[in-house]
């Protein structure tokens, strides 16, 4: 059977430890499938320590790996965007540059593409882990079939973008990153523009828990945010009204409590353990 080829898109930018860069990176290294170029953008100037792990795996990867720098940080939407245009291939796997994949990951992703030709876009669960992958803290579960996700998308997010391998076409034809929040936006785009979605039914990825992350979720400019999106999902023609009330009332909770009860909530209510 002739060998599939994929590009891995990933972005970077100086606010990231070069430690985690290097597992993420050598996570791919141990993949059993290889891919055949790795599209990492540098959104905007770096720190050294990250500079010399990317250069340690120029070295070793070569040609694989294309760097597209850009002069200043624009947000990981952006990035994408432009390091989607530099991407060779049409099935494209996102990587953050601080999780870690499992290394069957692309080969059983490659697989559900190869059974499915119509697919747009395969996702997978995710162990969450903070510190250590020995640490796991939960796991993330989505939706297995195509129509589970349309239902669950009306909710939540339906898949889980660290581990999301897609078309590029399927992307582009959508305008790419845009919104927020940016995947999201993405899938519901994706979904009315008629691409069809697949999450495989287990975990391909360690993905790093952050208290950080947690906090950013928070307060009142994120809830307008939030609000503001589900009221564009509405217009678009996603949202229900009865969703687009739920949602509001429902987020708009999570993100104005105090940041020890947000943290709660999102152990012991939105994931499983």
């Amino acid at each position: 059977m002739e060998e599939v080829k994929f590009s891995v898109l990933m972005s970077v930018y100086a606010g990231e430890r070069a430690d985690y860069l290097d597992q993420s990176l050598q996570s791919i290294l141990q993949q059993e499938t290889q891919p055949a170029e790795i599209v990492l953008v540098e959104d905007g100037p770096l720190h050294a320590d990250l500079e010399c792990v990317i250069e340690q795996y120029k070295k070793l990867w070569g040609n694989v790996l294309k760097l597209v720098p850009l002069v200043q940080n624009l947000g990981l939407g952006a990035a994408l965007n432009e390091g989607l245009k530099h991407c060779s291939y049409d099935l494209v796997a996102r990587m953050d540059t601080d999780d870690i994949a499992k290394p069957e990951r692309f080969t059983k992703q490659l697989a559900i593409f190869r059974h499915n030709p119509e697919l747009a876009i395969c996702s997978s669960w995710i162990e969450e882990f903070e510190g250590n992958i020995e640490n796991l803290l939960a796991v993330k579960k989505v939706p297995q079939n195509h129509d589970e996700i349309v239902c669950y998308a009306r909710r939540r997010c339906p898949v889980n973008h660290p581990t999301v391998m897609y078309r590029k076409q399927a992307v582009l034809a959508v305008g790419g990153y845009e919104g927020f929040p940016e995947d999201y936006c993405l899938w519901i785009k994706m979904i009315l523009n008629g691409a069809r979605f697949y999450n495989i039914q287990e975990s391909l990825l360690y993905f790093r828990f952050s208290r950080e992350t947690i906090k950013k979720r928070g307060g009142f400019k994120y809830a307008v945010s939030d609000v503001k999106s589900q009221i564009g999902f509405y217009r678009m023609g996603f949202l229900r009204p009865v969703d687009l009330c739920y949602n509001i009332v429902v987020r708009s909770i999570v993100r104005l409590v105090p940041e020890s009860l947000r943290l709660y909530i999102y152990r012991n209510m939105i994931r499983l353990r």
